[in-house]
């Protein structure tokens, strides 16, 4: 095979923007957030088309939260559904009806239930939006070789190119600032760089999981339930009518650890005539089937130089508890906003640290927890409830090297770290509003509360270009500017400031009750707080140290140290010092 030059694949970049491998919904995420903050990025992906099967279908309220600043969730809500009732069979007889979600009804401050969507319909709406934000993918193109240096990172690739004579394989060397591996458990990009992968196995019986369409009636072909059998013969089966689609997934456990699945067609039809009632000819297709041993397994480093990992590169989870996707899309979303900050302001590249020292602590939190929730509905014989602790919106990063409190807030309070709540609030025209409509967007919001923050404008740092977007929260008998309404960006302009803060009411107090009644809160782009405080000029400070290679480095290295040490191992045990 020639080596072509990177001409000769149009948009494979000019070595000032990123290369992200897999274009699964991490992947796909990642690039959806880097193209509206103007980043110029090139997903490659292995395969011809997107994944096809339904594997990670639950989205978790955080998830959708993120979903909402990216644009997607209206087709996201428009194109799934709510979880159906769990079902307990036995043979024909039905038996147990219930929730596997405690029912958690939205709130002001979270607006979001769970819901599911099919994995394959997830990435085809993230295709969708990130082809409308003017990205592209390019199918058939696997990455085979990498090398950096201190300024980026040269990637060999082989597929089929345009202008290859009758599409033959073709290689090519690509340059890219960053490089970001989304390929998944298998990660190629992870095993070039040699980064290890350490974790057990979860459950050593073999599962089954495949798309299904049944036709006639019978046990488990009423779509208003997740139907399981825990007790068939060989092993637990379960059938759960999948949201926006005419198709069941099906997932089987095997109690005979050396057996072998027969992810065919007809091995399908053998395996739900075995366990249930129904018949062989009613599955009348099989769209996708897939094996597997449920494995934990965390990355040794989610950063290599200029390479990163994230989702399934950085960490492999049990299915159950349906953490894995939700956990990866996060992972893109903390990364997003930081290589924003790095390529188109200026940042130092020290602040990229920061995502390792966020996101691993968090990911081995979330293998233990479904890790736990796999190895009891394996020894209970079924799935158990799911609590708050399975939605994600919990997690924070409290004492990271981006969160600065400067309070002296307490327990059970609002805190730099934390994730900022939603709430209902009136723009000045009386026009309903939301924090969230705030948030939208690839800026930083700063929330100011009561009298004594003044006009909620912060003194800018000289010569940083930080998106911002100022909003003076007013309780509901304070006065609010007349015509300073919700709106546009504002922008650094130098040390005099950014702009007038634009106002809110927040008529039903809401927004105090998620907050407090006075003080500074700087929300990241990421939704979480990253300063809490009563002084402006800490505002100042934290900008600054983002747009600098000052202090905000030395802190980033620090507390990765100190994360290191205390992140918890997937399987809870303290990480060595």
């Amino acid at each position: 095979m020639e080596l072509n030059s990177v001409k000769e694949w149009a948009g494979a970049g000019d070595g000032t923007g990123v290369l992200v491998a897999g274009a699964g919904p991490v992947g796909l995420a990642l690039a959806v957030d880097l193209v509206r903050r103007g980043v110029p990025v090139q997903v490659i992906e292995r395969s011809g088309t997107l994944f096809p099967g339904s594997r990670g279908k639950g989205l978790q309220p955080r998830t959708q939260e993120v979903f909402d600043d990216l644009g997607l969730l209206p087709a996201v809500l428009s194109a799934g559904g709510p979880y159906p009732r769990m079902l307990t069979w036995d043979g024909d007889r039905p038996g147990r009806e219930w929730d596997l979600n405690e029912p958690m009804g939205p709130t002001p401050q979270a607006p979001y239930g769970g819901w599911m969507l099919p994995q394959w319909r997830t990435q085809e709406l993230l295709y969708e939006r990130l082809l409308e934000l003017g990205g592209s993918v390019r199918f058939g193109t696997e990455l085979t070789g990498l090398r950096q240096d201190a300024d980026g990172v040269t990637v060999t690739v082989t597929g089929r190119a345009p202008s290859g004579p009758g599409g033959a394989p073709r290689t090519a060397e690509l340059r890219t600032a960053y490089l970001v591996a989304a390929d998944g458990g298998r990660s190629t990009v992870r095993g070039l760089l040699g980064t290890g992968m350490n974790g057990e196995t979860v459950d050593p019986a073999p599962m089954l999981a495949a798309d299904v369409r049944l036709t006639g009636r019978g046990p488990g072909t009423d779509r208003g339930n997740w139907h399981v059998w825990p007790q068939a013969e060989g092993g637990m089966l379960a059938l759960c009518p999948l949201a926006g689609t005419d198709q069941f997934q099906l997932t089987a456990r095997y109690a005979d650890e050396d057996a072998v699945p027969d992810t065919s067609p007809d091995g399908v039809r053998r395996l739900l005539a075995a366990r249930t009632p129904l018949r062989p000819d009613q599955v009348a297709e099989v769209t996708w089937a897939s094996d597997f041993r449920a494995r934990a397994a965390l990355a040794d480093r989610y950063r290599d130089g200029r390479v990163l990992l994230a989702g399934d590169a950085a960490h492999v989870h049990s299915p159950v508890g349906g953490q894995g996707l939700n956990t990866g899309v996060q992972d893109a979303y903390n990364l997003g906003w930081k290589l924003g900050l790095v390529l188109r302001h200026g940042a130092p590249d020290e602040l990229l640290d920061s995502y390792e020292t966020e996101r691993r602590p968090i990911a081995a939190d979330v293998l233990g927890l479904s890790t736990r929730l796999h190895r009891s509905a394996r020894d209970g014989g079924g799935p158990e409830r799911r609590g708050a602790e399975t939605q994600q919106l919990g997690i924070g990063y409290r004492g990271g090297p981006l969160s600065r409190e400067r309070r002296g807030a307490g327990d059970g309070v609002l805190c730099a770290g934390d994730r900022a709540p939603d709430a209902p609030v009136l723009a000045a025209d009386g026009t309903p509003y939301r924090l969230f409509d705030a948030f939208r967007g690839p800026h930083f919001t700063l929330l100011a509360f009561g009298a004594d923050a003044g006009d909620g404008t912060p003194v800018r740092p000289h010569g940083c270009t930080v998106p911002l977007r100022s909003f003076h929260v007013a309780g509901a008998d304070e006065a609010v500017r007349v015509g300073a309404g919700a709106g546009e960006a504002v922008r650094a302009g130098g040390a005099g400031g950014g702009g007038a803060a634009r106002w809110l009411r927040d008529a039903e107090g809401h927004a105090v009750a998620a907050y407090a009644e006075r003080g500074l809160f700087l929300v990241r782009p990421d939704g979480y707080l990253g300063l809490a405080t009563h002084d402006p000029a800490d505002v100042t400070a934290y900008l600054a140290d983002l747009c600098t290679t000052g202090r905000c480095a030395a802190d980033l290295r620090g507390a990765e140290r100190s994360a290191d040490a205390h992140a918890p191992a997937v399987d809870g045990a303290p990480r060595p010092a």
